[in-house]
């Protein structure tokens, strides 16, 4: 796979040591991220409960019971079902899937508002669903996709989308004193929290905050009818594809 960043570093001649470093630090954070969260799994919707977080919180729901009334849904990195639970009261049915079984045998013992399907899929490479889909949401996976394929996974997510579908993606803002603190950047720009969980085990996780520019311009050529809110704790990015 040829990195997006890679290529815009090198129109002409692409570096190949450049490349296989960044494959393999792609390889290692996927790695990384994928082993966390499955061991994460019975703490992942702890963050939800965080007091100060409620309001923002409240908004996002209703952002996303909006979106989604009476769509079929394509759900990438669903985790425990949180988010998943919330798009059914409004969607037409569900599609979620994510990489990890520890929490996806979590997020089919919960009840939900609508015909809602689970399957096993690599974000990066998604299939193409055999059901209806209308449209395509991914809550709080944007901001753990390296920079440099962040357009590879776009790309994917938009294949398995049908013209004028509505996207909806949504993310942690970063707030000093309510968030992890950054523990490092690396060379590519990509920001990494150190956390710790229940069983004593700590792990580096990839954590990216883009800003509005960032988003707006990840977006640009590829969407329309851009929308960008930023509250305080979280982001809602929302477009259409293209009809054409």
């Amino acid at each position: 796979m040829k990195s997006d960043l890679a290529i815009s570093r090198f129109p002409d001649q692409i570096d190949t040591r450049w490349l296989c470093q960044i494959v393999a630090n792609e390889m290692n954070i996927s790695t990384s991220i994928v082993d966390y969260y499955a061991r994460r799994a019975s703490e992942y919707e702890r963050i939800f409960h965080k007091p100060e977080r409620q309001a923002d919180l409240q908004v996002l729901r209703n952002e996303v019971e909006g979106a989604f009334d009476g769509a079929h849904v394509f759900e990438v990195a669903s985790g425990t079902g949180y988010w998943t639970e919330i798009v059914s009261r409004t969607a037409a049915s569900v599609l979620a899937t994510d990489i990890n079984e520890e929490v996806l045998a979590i997020a089919r013992t919960k009840q939900y508002g609508c015909e809602v399907a689970f399957q096993k899929h690599d974000a990066y490479a998604p299939r193409m669903p055999s059901r209806r889909i209308t449209a395509g949401f991914s809550a709080f996976w944007w901001s753990h996709i390296p920079k440099s394929r962040l357009r590879g996974f776009l790309t994917g997510f938009h294949a398995v989308l049908p013209p004028g579908a509505t996207v909806v993606f949504m993310d942690n803002v970063y707030v000093a004193g309510s968030s992890t603190p950054i523990s490092r950047t690396d060379e590519f720009g990509d920001s990494f929290q150190t956390r710790r969980l229940d069983d004593g085990s700590e792990h580096e996780v990839l954590k990216n905050f883009p800003s509005e520019s960032e988003l707006r311009g990840a977006v640009a050529d590829i969407a329309a009818g851009v929308k960008i809110r930023f509250l305080k704790y979280y982001w809602v990015l929302s477009y259409r594809l293209p009809e054409g």
